[in-house]
């Protein structure tokens, strides 16, 4: 599949230096004397944005920093292709996987080589925070002075889009004696800007109404335009838009998980049994929803639905006096509706599978510890990740340190789904400032799923459905009563919208070539993949009782909300190999390489997602601020809709027969 990634310099990416496939080649060739023979430096270990332009100074003194070393795996060739063999269904070893502990035995660093890194880490007076049975890489804390002194550099603060996270002024280096031992070093920031890629309805963003505060009181709407609960249920007059329409359906309140197993055809499969029974989708996120039990069964009682059980739900979380980096990383109240949205949203469609949800201390280095104790102990066949970096903005030899986990799972038979950004091209001045894929979706190595605005009928069917991108423009009442658009339409606000585009690190995968548009990918990776519900105007009802104390993690009353994002889009294709693998009584895997062999020998297999003509859209009037807005879809940055693969939903939709024909392989 050609997963060799390039060294060369990517105009978009503002000098991201792209990864090479080989780790021990980045250890060694890629790593030059540090002006002492007794040490190796790394400077694919200094992230792009932390440049003189960007240096604000020395890190405070306080702060602690979470560290990360990577090693090499011995055979990072063989691992390779052992990835691509077992995923590749016109290969002798398709679906031949190996067991962790053979993959282990066989790719990972020795138990000696391991040990050494752990003993410098240990004996520099540094604490670790985690370390898997794959021994891949040494999680672990200290000050920025400690670890300036340890790695041969100096931590200062940098401003990187609407942040300041702290990285290495120059090179990070490590004695000599252990440098081969060594292919990257973390001790940088770039990670904890990993965010769940999930939006609430009414986020419209900072510069938006104050959607969120349930203490204000509502103003009086400028149209009362009340939510439905199918596409059409309640319509509003708006001046005329597009070819002069002036009637349209309001936002949807929420669809319920009946309504998705209906729209995804899971109904009639659901009433024989075919539920995901047997199978067990695992979940990673940041931290632990303190009432996530509790409130799965609040709601599965409320929709009619089957709750969870103790054997139905189980979860490997940290206590919270173990979770760090909460600022950096929004809070344990900022991942908890995503962790409600992945397990209910998981239940909703495969309510009889099993679902682990796994916890991470932080976003960063926690979440590799998170995804290790699956991987390394084959706990899950089918892991939802929603969840995702701003862009590839992340060191060069990080990004490969996080590729090897991914080649164990491929080469283990376990499938990564992986959400593909909530910010279309991250092209905004507040994101990154130019066009790029969000990493770890824009891996050849994941499934990226990608994001749609899907209508559902009265009678549970799909009405339309389009790209997820959302542009508002606010609706205006004048002086003498009549209405009109603050703006020409769509207006000029971007509220959210599907990830995709061509990566900057990644050269094209075979098993892309041919499918995704020479053009369009240039020589590199596309994402996403696949596609399915994202927008919140067309989105999903949970019920949570939020944090409202995230330094006690006390909760409040259970609420309805109603979410959107890639980050549901994703738990929704998992769950649905979930239920194609109970019904064909197979193992998936790394799905990709089938995925597009079923597009090449089947062209309309997916549901191809395509530009609307006139463009869709919907009324919503805020119930707090009264400020209406129409809706339009399918306004997703530069990322455009298409015939056939487009950046914005990937192959398409899927749906039982096409994961049907994917979960048969090569027959």
């Amino acid at each position: 599949m050609a997963f060799r990634t390039t060294r060369t310099f990517h105009k978009r990416a503002l000098g991201i230096i792209a990864t090479t496939s080989a780790v021990v080649a980045l250890s060694l060739a890629g790593a030059s004397a540090a002006g002492a023979a007794d040490r190796v430096t790394y400077a694919g270990s200094v992230p792009a944005w932390a440049t003189a332009a960007n240096d604000a100074g020395a890190a405070p003194a306080t702060a602690t920093v979470q560290g990360e070393i990577y090693l090499p795996l011995r055979d990072q060739k063989g691992a390779e292709a052992l990835a691509k063999a077992v995923s590749d269904p016109f290969d002798h070893s398709y679906r031949k996987a190996l067991s962790p502990q053979q993959w282990i035995n066989r790719f990972s660093p020795t138990k000696a080589d391991f040990q050494s890194v752990v003993n410098f880490i240990t004996a520099a007076g540094l604490t670790i925070q985690g370390v898997p049975d794959s021994r891949q890489y040494v999680v672990f804390r200290g000050t920025p002075d400690q670890l300036g002194s340890v790695f041969g550099t100096s931590l200062h603060s940098f401003t990187h889009g609407d942040r300041t996270l702290i990285a290495p002024a120059s090179a990070p280096s490590v004695p000599a004696s252990i440098a081969a031992n060594v292919s990257a070093i973390s001790v940088e920031q770039s990670r904890t800007t990993t965010r769940p890629d999930s939006i609430k309805q009414g986020d419209l963003g900072p510069t938006g109404d104050p959607q969120t505060s349930r203490k204000m009181a509502a103003a009086a709407p400028v149209i009362d335009a009340p939510c439905s609960h199918y596409i059409g249920e309640n319509t509003v007059t708006v001046p005329p838009a597009y070819n002069g329409q002036t009637q349209y359906s309001t936002n949807n309140c929420g669809y319920t998980p009946q309504q998705l197993r209906s729209a995804y055809g899971l109904n009639d499969l659901a009433a024989k049994g075919v539920n995901g029974t047997g199978q067990t989708v695992a979940i990673i996120d940041a931290y632990a929803s303190p009432s996530i039990l509790k409130d799965v069964n609040s709601y599965s009682q409320q929709n009619g639905e089957p709750g969870l059980t103790n054997s139905s739900y189980q979860q490997l979380v940290p206590k919270p006096g173990e979770f760090t980096d909460q600022d950096l990383c929004q809070q344990p109240s900022g991942w908890q509706g995503e962790q409600t949205l992945d397990v209910e949203s998981v239940h909703g469609i495969a309510p009889g599978a099993r679902i682990l949800y796994v916890g991470g201390t932080d976003c960063s280095g926690g979440l590799d510890i998170a995804m290790s104790k699956i991987l390394d102990n084959k706990l899950a066949n089918i892991v939802s990740n929603s969840y995702g970096n701003v862009g590839e903005a992340v060191p060069a030899d990080v990004i490969q340190g996080e590729v090897n986990l991914q080649l164990q799972a491929a080469g283990e038979g376990i499938g990564l789904y992986f959400s593909s950004g909530d910010n279309g091209d991250e092209a905004a001045p507040t994101q990154l400032g130019y066009a790029s894929p969000d990493f770890p979706a824009s891996s050849p190595w994941v499934t990226s799923v990608g994001g749609t605005s899907t209508a559902i009928d009265k009678n549970g069917k799909i009405a339309w459905e389009t790209g997820w991108g959302d542009q508002f423009d606010q609706i205006l009442k004048n002086g003498n009563g009549t209405l009109s658009y603050m703006l020409p339409l769509p207006g000029t606000r971007f509220v959210g919208g599907a990830g995709g585009g061509v990566s900057a690190v990644f050269a094209q995968p075979d098993y892309q070539r041919g499918i995704v548009p020479a053009a369009l990918a240039q020589g590199k990776r596309v994402s996403p993949d696949v596609a399915a519900l994202a927008d919140p105007y067309t989105g999903f009802q949970i019920g949570i009782r939020p944090i409202v104390d995230d330094s006690t993690l006390a909760t409040g009353d259970y609420i309805n909300e109603t979410y959107g994002g890639t980050s549901l889009a994703s738990p929704i294709v998992a769950a649905q190999i979930a239920i194609v693998q109970q019904a064909t009584h197979s193992t998936i895997g790394f799905a990709n390489p089938t995925l597009y062999g079923v597009k090449r020998i089947l062209p309309n297999a997916f549901r191809d997602v395509q530009p609307q003509n006139p463009p869709q859209a919907l009324v919503y009037t805020s119930k707090i601020s009264g400020n209406s807005y129409l809706v339009t879809m399918d306004q997703d940055t530069s990322l455009k809709t298409a015939k056939g693969y487009d950046d914005v939903t990937g192959l398409g939709g899927v749906s039982f027969d096409v994961l049907g024909w994917v979960a048969q392989g090569r027959h």
